[in-house]
C-alpha cells in the first residue's frame, strides 16, 4: 500500500471510533433518563391525580354553595311568608307600624310581636288641628315620629298671590301669637332631604274663634241627659231579664195560674149566659102545658 492510503484509512478509523463512541454515549443518557423516568413518571400521575382530586373537591365545593345558596333562598322564603305587618299609625306622613311573627313564637303562641318600625305615607296630610290653643296664642306642631331631633323641620307664612315666608324656627312646634287677620302656616318634615310630610293650619283672630264657640250648638247637656235615660232603662230591662231567669219556676206557675183563673172566669159567663137563655125559653114553655091540663080536665 501506498503512504496516501494508509493514511486515509486511519482517518476513517478514527472517524468510526469517535462514531461508535458518541453512539454508546448518547444510548448511556437513554438508559439513565429510563431508569430515573419511573420515579418522575409515579410523581407526575401523583401530581396530576392531586390537582384532579383538588379540582373535583373544588367543583363539589362549587356544587354545594350553589345548593345552598337556593336552600338560603328558600328559607328567606319561608321566613317573609311568617311574617305579618300590622296597620299603619298613620294615614299620612310618617308613623309606626308592629312587625308580627306567626309562626315560631315563645310560649306556643299563633301570634307575637317582633319588633316595631318605620312606615310612611303620602306626604299631603291637608289641615291639621292645633295642639292647643287659647284667645291669645296657638301651638302648632309638625308630623314626626320619635325621635323629634331626626327631622328637619321647615315653618312657611303662606300669603295669598305671594311668595311664602320661611320662618327662622326649625323645631318640631311653633307657638304664634293671634293678629288681626287670620293666618295660615305650613310645616314640612323632611329625612335626608325628603319631603315626607306636609301640613297646614289655620290660626284664626281672636274674634273669629269667640263667634265660632258662641255658634255652636250646647247640646252638651241633652246629650248627656239622653244617654244618662238610655244608661238606666238598659240595666232595668236586664235586671228583670235576669230576675226572670232566676226566678223561672215562680214565673211559670204565676202566668198558670192567671191562665186558669182566665178559663174559670170564661166558663161562669158561658154557664151564666146558658142559665139565662134559659130562663128566657121558659115563660114561653109555660102556657103550653097549662093548656094541656086544661085540656085532660075537660075530657
Amino acid at each position: 500500500m501506498s503512504p496516501g492510503g494508509a493514511g486515509c484509512s486511519n482517518g476513517l478509523l478514527l472517524t468510526v471510533g469517535w462514531l461508535l463512541l458518541a453512539g454508546l454515549q448518547s444510548a448511556c443518557g437513554t438508559n439513565v433518563t429510563a431508569a430515573q423516568d419511573p420515579g418522575l413518571a409515579h410523581e407526575g400521575e401523583g401530581e396530576g391525580e392531586n390537582e384532579g382530586e383538588e379540582e373535583a373537591e373544588s367543583e363539589s365545593e362549587a356544587e354545594n354553595e350553589a345548593q345552598s345558596v337556593p336552600e338560603e333562598d328558600v328559607s328567606n322564603t319561608t321566613v317573609v311568608k311568617e311574617v305579618e305587618f300590622g296597620m299603619c299609625t298613620v294615614t299620612c306622613g310618617v308613623g309606626i307600624r308592629e312587625v308580627i311573627l306567626t309562626n315560631g313564637c315563645p310560649g306556643g303562641e299563633s301570634k307575637c310581636i317582633v319588633r316595631v318600625e318605620e312606615c310612611r305615607g303620602p306626604v299631603d296630610c291637608g289641615w291639621g288641628r292645633p295642639v292647643s290653643e287659647s284667645l291669645e296664642s296657638v301651638r302648632l306642631a309638625c308630623i314626626h315620629t320619635s325621635p323629634v331631633n331626626r327631622f328637619k323641620y321647615i315653618w312657611k307664612l303662606l300669603r295669598p298671590d305671594q311668595q311664602p315666608i320661611i320662618l327662622a324656627n326649625d323645631s318640631a312646634v311653633l307657638e304664634v301669637r293671634r293678629e288681626v287677620h287670620p293666618l295660615v302656616f305650613e310645616c314640612i318634615t323632611l329625612d335626608n332631604n325628603e319631603i315626607i310630610a306636609s301640613v297646614k293650619f289655620t290660626v284664626y283672630t281672636t274674634s273669629e274663634l269667640q263667634m265660632k264657640r258662641s255658634s255652636r250648638p250646647d247640646t252638651d247637656a241633652v246629650l248627656v241627659f239622653v244617654l244618662t235615660i238610655g244608661v238606666i232603662i238598659c240595666i232595668f230591662v236586664i235586671f228583670i231579664l235576669i230576675f226572670i231567669i232566676i226566678n223561672w219556676g215562680a214565673v211559670k206557675s204565676f202566668w198558670g195560674e192567671k191562665a186558669s183563673t182566665t178559663e174559670i172566669q170564661s166558663e161562669l159567663s158561658s154557664t151564666r149566659y146558658k142559665d139565662s137563655t134559659s130562663l128566657d125559653q121558659s115563660p114561653t114553655e109555660i102556657p103550653g102545658n097549662e093548656d094541656d091540663a086544661l085540656s085532660e080536665w075537660n075530657e
